[in-house]
């Protein structure tokens, strides 16, 4: 029987240490060292396990550059977060909170029309169960197996056997390999396993996703190394208590990490959003105060995003600022600009901040939007109809350009907006806008509600 020893390991960075330690010195986290218990000879039999092929150094201008084939999931919305779809032998780490739909995104991968032959591994639910949420979700590939199982030495010979197209892993945290005494779910078994998966998808040309949860402070659990090892990192966002869910890359050896997915939650699964401005924008019978409309931009998507702000007299002393979906800094950043370059006594009114859908927003395009909605809430004067707002807001009241402007006055035409609200610094470089829609210029916040109003 092999000798074991006892090892500390960081929760945050996957650092080792012989001892207990208050802060890790390699990240500086306080208070993240846990004991496990590993054997000496765990690197040396991880090696055998998967083995590949011993390759040579080549010089830069010898290697051959070919084009990277991509694979379709059978889902669009995926597709476009990746970047066209699947790297064929890539590592896939998607994680998100408890409840959002991470399992249901993966068994409808999996279930989906692709023409790929899926090995669908679950360590945290039977086959039984599986089997009542395809029977909801919908069976579209015959080829998709059913592996319940956590050992990883037994998911790697049956994926040998089977040799499928995709793995699908749900979750990271349940698998563990008999070559360490620790726990499933710990910093060593996690990157243990996380690392012996990268070999063998690299080795063979088999794609992985893994399923993460996440931790009470919105982290991926497990060692900091996990989100290095693998090659894309998706963030499955959204309010349970919402049907909208975003597919956001964080991290993405293959493409842009700017793409987003937008996901509508129903009884048969998660529906893809083709144009998100149709549920962030709502429809009133007469014009209520208070309301404005932002013309947003996420990577290559454009989209039209509602903005609703409440001005009212502060009860207290202190004003309360609550923003839900926005940076509570940049909130109370811009409400001092109004207070100092338009004149609005803001220190006596409490504001609060909502963008509709539940989106989490950290585009500064929009910030003239909310700029227009506290001015209109504030005055209690609703703002003209089929008026949209693009730029951001400077510390001296300045409007600056918002990014891909000429992306976001196309979707406004195209929605049937007659106006929208840019900075002036663009005069000169945008191109002829499309027809049905006027483009007002504006150098400074005090000139924005001349502009929302008139």
């Amino acid at each position: 029987m092999a000798k074991t020893k006892r090892a500390f390991f960081c929760r945050a960075c996957g650092n080792e240490s012989p001892k207990w330690l208050g802060k890790c010195p390699a990240c500086g986290e306080w208070n993240t060292y846990v004991e496990e218990v590993i054997q000496k000879e765990s690197g040396a039999a991880s090696s055998q396990l998967v083995r590949p092929a011993r390759t040579q150094p080549q010089k830069v201008s010898e290697i051959i550059q070919s084009n990277v084939k991509r694979i379709d999931l059978g889902n669009s919305e995926v597709n476009r977060v990746l970047g066209g779809g699947l790297v064929k032998g890539s590592l896939v780490l998607l994680g998100g909170e408890p409840g959002i739909g991470k399992s249901t995104l993966s068994l409808q991968i999996a279930l989906a029309d692709n023409g790929l032959k899926t090995l669908y591994v679950s360590g945290e639910e039977s086959a039984q169960q599986i089997k009542m949420r395809a029977e909801r979700l919908g069976v579209g590939n015959e080829e998709c197996l059913i592996y319940p199982e956590t050992l990883l030495e037994n998911i790697i010979a049956q994926a040998d056997e089977t040799q499928p197209d995709l793995i699908i892993i749900d979750s990271i945290q349940t698998i563990y390999t008999d070559l360490l005494d620790s726990t499933p779910g710990s910093v060593s078994q996690v990157r243990e396993c996380a690392a012996t998966l990268l070999k063998y998808a690299k080795s063979n040309g088999i794609s992985i996703i893994l399923i993460g949860h996440i931790t009470k402070d919105g982290t991926i659990a497990g060692p900091k190394i996990l989100e290095h090892i693998v090659d894309v990192v998706l963030q499955f966002e959204g309010d349970n208590n919402n049907i909208y869910r975003i597919l956001r890359g964080i991290k993405n050896r293959f493409g842009a990490t700017f793409e987003i997915g937008v996901f509508e939650m129903r009884g048969q699964g998660l529906v893809n959003v083709e144009n998100p401005s149709e549920i962030l924008l709502s429809h009133y019978d007469e014009p209520l105060s208070g309301i404005a409309v932002g013309a947003a931009a996420d990577g290559l998507r454009s989209y039209l995003i509602e903005t609703q702000a409440l001005v009212s007299n502060a009860a207290y002393g202190t004003p309360q600022r609550s923003a839900t979906g926005y940076d509570m800094k940049r909130l109370n950043m811009i409400v001092a600009v109004l207070e100092k370059r338009v004149g609005m006594k803001m220190f006596q009114k409490d504001v609060f901040l909502n963008f509709a859908g539940g989106f989490k927003i950290s585009d500064t395009g929009l910030d003239m939007s909310v700029v227009a909605a506290i001015i209109s809430s504030y005055f209690d004067r609703p703002i003209a109809e089929g008026v949209c707002c693009a730029g951001e807001i400077g510390l001296s009241g300045e409007i600056r350009p918002a990014p891909r402007s000429e992306q976001r006055i196309s979707e406004a035409a195209r929605l049937g907006f007659r106006k929208i609200i840019v900075s002036g610094y663009l005069r000169k470089s945008l191109p002829k806008p499309p027809k049905g829609i006027e483009i007002v210029y504006i150098n400074r916040i005090d000139e924005i509600p001349k502009a929302i109003f008139g």
